[in-house]
């Protein structure tokens, strides 16, 4: 029954995909040759089909796998009488099939949401946006009607016992947050190349729709960036290397489309205010939406052996394919509309914030392709070569640093930066404070003892790039009091949403930096009984202990850390054929930072899954110890990002058209000091508005 809905529903929801295309095609053709239209015959209508569909389909799934139907091949294959309902649920992304159902069930969402919002509007962008959807929804949905069917019956007898999932899938709940929400940011990325297409496609490239893609970009971003972070996260706790970033290919993956959306969200800022940069963000929003394809080629392809890819897949041919069309649609078009994209000006001066955002670009688009390369070419190298290459972390890491210096370099001047051009007196007065701040930073940071020149630096470039965006929020929030608004109301800006972003990137690079310079790293040999000392640190091994449930058998080596709580890192097996024994580390964290524990060896006959070593002594372990400071501001760093993008997606109040865009023009801008006012409040007369028309004059021109 499980598998007879869920094809119904797959079925249901390709057939809406490609009728809801084929109508939009027709209405389209129809208002090109000056030909009436019926909105109810236009295809938006098989929206919500699409999504009923996908949603039917998802639930039959997530049902078979919570009452173990081991009639389908997929739950028989990822799921177990043990496995426990967190890890039932979560089966259906832990193989390549119900991923790609899980894309499509999120394509649908999208879809549905756009034509809702848009619902009252009969604007061709509009409907070129949602044929863009509706054509990439029945892509990535066909798979699933033909080689990725995730509803296949077993063949003969459906088993008893299923394969369960893989262990690494069944050990941390948060393989129930950072999957889907990468998905959400890699589909949500559909819709800012639908309304590309949409404006290259209509001609319309000048007008608002870049400004409102803005939106969905920032939400598909904020969503990837969480996803991104909370990944590392998964891996630092269960993959029991201490580590949370190795530069793996399907990393690198993830990291190459928020790179490129950060761009994106930087410079059409530029457009908004200015109408430039109109074929760069164009770019690179077809380049951001053709690296998550690219990206899941990588994943489902089985081209590369790692923990996050799926290793048996046919789809490689198929997902090459359809990422070459989407680079030739995409820069085609682009290509094809390039006398319409030519801006009305120029950047006024390097000194401003256009320049920054120019630079920005430049270091995110570089080292986008700098990650690509060092992806990519060791794939290619196989191929045309025969022979096997691995470029590891010291080729990403040697531009990873200078990059990321940068960036932090340009987030403490950003804030400060004006509009075309700002005096170089002005900018001092308003990053003298933060400046000193970072100096004193740096000072205490070489009196307690630290060392190395890019880690000092960064501290004291984060200082500053956190003071100056506490600065523009502060002085944000008392402009806006001025104006008679609240505190929270004042706060509740899209611009200080992106300062808050910038807090948490500034919170996610210090942790980062700390981690990645001043880890260190040993391992002890103990015995029960025994106390010993590592990095001002002391660890007492009581003995071992076996814990036993339905779904998993651990044994737990019991380890005192400083002389408090007791420790219990462990050899698990879980239940299922798939299930090999694996490491569960054991964390003490921190404010200042993390002791990580891992159970490495056990002296004479070994517990299941642990290495034996008959000269450590009966009884003995061998006691992995890492200690790292500062890496729990890397979790909270994250967070902070994600509040900051949902304040920035959805502020409380926004510039209207017709208010005036200089600080000297404002109400009460006279009673702040000269220099004193945010950036945003200082703008030179003249700059475009961001959200409409003012006065006949189109967004993405200049006014008088």
């Amino acid at each position: 029954m499980n598998a007879l809905v869920g094809q119904i529903g797959v079925w249901l929801a390709f057939v809406a995909a490609v009728s809801g295309a084929a109508l939009l095609v027709r209405s389209l053709w129809r208002r090109a040759r000056g030909q009436p239209t019926d909105r109810r015959l236009d295809g938006r209508l098989c929206a919500p089909l699409l999504l009923v569909g996908m949603a039917a389909a998802v639930v039959a799934m997530e049902h078979a796998l919570v009452t173990h139907d081991f009639s389908i091949a997929f739950v028989a294959d990822n799921n177990s009488r043990a496995t426990p309902l967190l890890y039932s649920i979560t089966g259906l992304w832990s193989a390549l099939a119900g991923s790609i159902l899980l894309w499509g069930f999120a394509l649908a969402a999208f879809t549905a949401v756009l034509v809702w919002r848009y619902r009252a509007q009969d604007d061709p962008v509009v409907a070129w946006a949602t044929l863009v959807l509706f054509c990439v929804s029945a892509f990535f949905i066909g798979l699933m009607v033909g080689p990725a069917n995730p509803f296949v019956h077993v063949a003969g007898h459906a088993p008893l016992q299923g394969a369960g999932p893989n262990a690494l899938l069944q050990d941390n709940p948060l393989v129930a947050i950072h999957p889907p929400l990468l998905y959400l940011g890699f589909v949500g990325f559909t819709v800012p190349v639908a309304f590309a297409v949409g404006m290259l496609a209509t001609g319309r490239v000048g007008e608002r729709w870049q400004i409102e893609t803005r939106r969905w970009t920032l939400a598909a971003w904020t969503f990837l960036s969480v996803g991104i972070v909370l990944g590392a996260w998964w891996s630092y706790q269960v993959l029991g290397w201490g580590g949370f970033w190795g530069w793996d290919p399907v990393e690198n993956a993830a990291l190459l489309p928020w790179l490129c959306g950060t761009a994106y969200l930087h410079s059409v800022l530029v457009q908004e205010r200015r109408g430039l940069l109109r074929v760069w963000n164009l770019s690179l929003s077809v380049a951001t939406f053709a690296l998550t394809i690219l990206a899941t080629f990588l994943t489902r392809s089985g081209v590369i052996e790692s923990v996050h890819a799926f290793s048996d897949s046919t789809l490689g041919p198929i997902l090459i394919g359809f990422f070459l069309l989407v680079v030739a649609v995409g820069f085609g078009l682009i290509a094809w509309r390039g006398d319409r994209l030519r801006s009305p000006g120029g950047i006024d001066a390097p000194l401003g914030r256009e320049g920054a955002f120019l630079l920005n670009n430049l270091l995110f688009v570089g080292f986008a392709f700098v990650v690509l390369l060092g992806t990519l070419f060791p794939l290619l190298y196989q191929a045309l070569k025969n022979q096997a290459v691995t470029i590891g972390a010291p080729y990403f890491n040697t531009v990873a640093a200078p990059v990321g210096l940068s960036l932090l370099a340009l987030m403490a001047l950003a804030p400060a930066l004006s509009w075309r051009k700002i005096d170089a007196g002005v900018l001092w007065r308003r990053v003298a404070i933060p400046a000193w701040a970072g100096v004193l930073v740096i000072v205490v940071c070489v009196a307690s003892g630290l060392r190395g020149v890019a880690p000092l630096l960064a501290f004291g470039l984060g200082t500053i790039a956190a003071s100056s965006a506490l600065r523009s929020i502060v002085l944000s929030v008392a402009a806006g009091r001025r104006q008679g608004q609240g505190v929270l109301r004042s706060f509740r800006t899209r611009a200080n949403g992106g300062m808050v972003v910038h807090l948490g990137v500034v919170v996610l690079a210090i942790g980062i930096t700390a981690a990645t310079s001043y880890t260190q790293r040993t391992e002890l040999p103990l015995r029960q009984g025994q106390t010993r000392s590592f990095d001002g640190h002391t660890f007492r091994y009581e003995g071992l202990a076996t814990v036993t449930s339905p779904s998993r058998r651990a044994t737990e080596a019991l380890v005192q850390v400083d002389g408090g709580g007791v420790f219990h890192p462990a050899i698990t097996q879980f239940a299922g054929a798939n299930s090999t024994a694996v490491g569960t580390p054991a964390i003490d964290s921190g404010f200042t930072g993390d002791v990580y524990l891992t159970f490495d060896a056990l002296g004479g006959a070994g517990a299941t899954g642990a290495q034996v070593i008959p000269n450590l002594g009966a009884g003995s372990i061998a006691l992995g110890v890492t200690v790292e400071p500062l890496i729990d501001w890397m979790w909270a760093g994250g967070l902070i990002v994600g509040v900051g993008g949902l304040l920035a997606i959805f502020p409380g109040r926004r510039r209207r058209a017709t208010d005036p865009v200089s600080g000297r023009s404002r109400p009460n801008a006279a009673a702040a000091p000269p220099g004193e006012l945010p950036a945003e409040e200082e703008d030179a007369p003249g700059d475009v508005v961001a959200d409409a028309p003012r006065q006949g004059v189109p967004v993405g021109t200049t006014s008088p």
